[in-house]
This record gives C-alpha cells, structure tokens and sequence, in this order.
C-alpha cells in the first residue's frame, strides 16, 4: 500500500495525538474522557481543520466503520487537494450512529467533507497494524526516499508464501480501490 507524503505526515501527529490522550501524567487510562471533552468542543476545535486536521479527527476515534479497504487503500495514496467529495464514499465508510451531532456540525464547515475524508483516512490508517503504533513508531524517521527504497528492497528478496499472499491481496485491493476512483471521476494513479 503506498502512503501519500500529506497522509505519512498526518499518521504520525494522528498517532501522537491518540498518545497524548490516552494516559495521564500518572499513567492511568484517560482516553474516553479525554475524547468526551474533545467532543464537546466541537466548535471551537473546527477552527483547526485545515492547519491540525488530526487534533480535531480524534474526536471521531472508533466512530468509522470501513466497508471496502480497497477503497481506503487507494485514498491513503492522494494528496491533500485531490480526496473526493464525503458523498461520494459512503458505499465504503459508515459513521456508527453516536457521531450524527458531530458530523452535523462539522459538514456546515466549508471544509467539512474533506475533513471528514481526512478523518476516516487516519481512523483507518490508526486501526491497521500497519498503520498503528509500531509502524508509526518505525516510520517517525522515515523519509518518502527511505520508504520507496523499502518497497524496493523487498523485491530483491525472495518472501515467504504469507508474504505473496498478502502482497496479492494488498494488489488486489490497490486495484479496486483504482477502479472505484476512476468511476468517481478521478484520474487513474500508475
């Protein structure tokens, strides 16, 4: 899955703010009344969209379900000016019910349709091993440079069949994720 440089940048503030909410200065687990606080300043943190969108998207945490991965596998790949429209994804997102008065007051915000795109992007980056914290953890120095040269170094050893599988597969899903974008409209990414 290849990563977009604005969605590599946003994984790790996303994953350092979860890390920040998560636990108090004595150690103890504080992340659901964190979010609840979060939540009810609603307001004031959409103000923060489009400089800090992961310091407003924590306050959806857990609120997105992904119904086709392939789909988000192919946003993850776009930069910032190029995420569709918020409409045109609900086949592949769905917002649990509790996040209607959120979402409500964020699409009033001119930049309330690509937040949201935003948001479920880094819920779903967050919610993947991959996309967690032991990879956050192991890219917070990587470059664009040093992941492409990982890519590539992969394909100068030969993988176990779980690799094979799981790269077909991860094809797969880059291709129907291509495929969804083209019927959306969007040019198709070589």
């Amino acid at each position: 899955m290849r990563i977009s440089p604005f969605f590599r940048h946003l994984r790790t503030a996303y994953q350092a703010e979860m890390d920040d909410l998560t636990f108090d200065s004595e150690g103890k687990d504080v992340l659901r009344q964190r979010l609840s606080q979060r939540r009810k300043e609603i307001g004031f943190l959409l103000k923060m969209i489009e400089l800090s969108p992961e310091m407003v998207a924590v306050t959806l945490h857990q609120g997105f379900r992904f119904k086709l991965p392939a789909v988000m596998d192919s946003l993850l790949a776009a930069e910032s000016e190029e995420l569709p429209d918020w409409v045109s994804l609900t086949d592949a997102i769905a917002l649990a019910p509790w996040t209607k008065d959120l979402t409500d007051v964020i699409l009033k915000e001119p930049m309330g349709e690509w937040f949201l795109t935003v948001a479920a992007c880094l819920e779903y980056m967050y919610g993947r091993p991959a996309g967690g914290a032991a990879s956050a953890a192991q890219n917070d120095g990587d470059t664009d440079e040093d992941a492409d040269d990982a890519d590539n170094a992969d394909d100068d050893h030969p993988s176990d069949d779980f690799d094979t599988d799981e790269d077909g597969d991860a094809k797969a899903r880059d291709e129907a994720g291509a495929d969804w974008m083209v019927e959306q409209g969007f040019d198709r990414k070589d």
